[in-house]
């Protein structure tokens, strides 16, 4: 594992990806730290880390789009997937190098709470939990890119992609207000959300009877359900996808100074989930 992430390291700055995501990162924040913090004065460098977000967008992907699309285009993949080393042990070095990559310009920003310091009031313990939970939340995209990355041998797509997923989490709150609140929408809507793992365990097993089984289940518990007790799915759809709003576990620090561990704990549940379903997606094309 210590290989492949020396050398995915390695490769990230040799092609200028890692070293242009990092500079547009610190440079993009420091913009905003001059423009707050320096001349308005404002004392928390979180709410300036907050702008910095819109960066992950472009960033995350450009990172991310390589991870396993190009070893499938070149069919170097083979070389993985045969190598002495366990599948977990090959995702899980690409996924810490790619982290790294990540990490690099949050241990820049730990050096701005310190320059607001030397230059009057400094909230410290708030600042750098923010670029903690800022780092995690890369970390988050990070890993869902790289799922997406392995599903097809196309840069561009694992690019375009990602950067969709990624906006549409990052417009998410906005999302939610469009969403349905009747019992009857909502139930419709939580049979559709069942059916995407269902759909994903037919890709990944080819049983359609197991498949089948499974979807009748989940239709007939949410019909069963809404028949007895129909008020459960009022406005439910809303209180579900609410928790994939990942970015208010972030501006919840940068604006009210509030710690969420329940959303820190969801953001490693989710990176962990990424990862399980990359080495899933990487070990069905080792046996096809």
């Amino acid at each position: 594992m210590c290989a492949i992430y020396k050398r995915e390291l390695r490769s990230y700055f040799r092609s200028m990806v890692g070293c242009v995501f990092v500079a547009f990162l610190v440079a993009f924040t420091g913009i905003y730290f001059t423009a707050y913090n320096l001349t308005a004065g404002y004392p928390y460098f979180s709410y300036t880390l907050s702008g910095s977000l819109i960066v992950f967008l472009v960033g995350i992907p450009l990172i991310t789009m390589r991870s396993f699309s190009e070893e499938r285009k070149n069919k170097t993949d083979q070389l993985l997937l045969t190598a002495p080393v366990s599948l977990t042990k090959v995702v899980l070095g690409k996924y810490l190098a790619m982290a790294s990559v990540i990490a690099l310009p949050n241990l820049i920003f730990c050096l701005f709470p310190l320059l607001i310091k030397m230059n009057g009031t400094a909230y410290l313990k708030v600042d750098y939990i923010s670029i903690a939970v800022f780092f995690l939340l890369g970390c988050v995209y990070v890993a869902i890119g790289m799922f997406l990355s392995s599903l097809t041998e196309s840069q561009m797509i694992a690019f375009l992609s990602t950067f969709g997923v990624l906006l549409v989490l990052y417009l998410w709150d906005g999302i939610l207000g469009f969403l349905p609140s009747s019992a009857l929408s909502c139930m419709i809507g939580v049979i559709l959300i069942l059916s995407i793992p269902v759909f994903y365990i037919w890709q990944m097993t080819s049983n359609w009877i197991v498949s089948a089984v499974l979807e009748a289940i989940c239709v007939a518990g949410c019909v069963g359900t809404y028949v007895m007790h129909a008020e459960l799915f009022e406005n439910l759809l809303t209180k579900l996808l609410g928790n994939l709003a990942f970015a208010d576990v972030f501006t919840g620090i940068t604006e009210n100074q509030i710690v969420d561990l329940g959303g820190i704990a969801l953001y490693i549940s989710v990176i962990a989930v990424f990862i399980f379903l990359t080495i899933q997606a990487i070990q069905k094309r080792r046996w096809s």
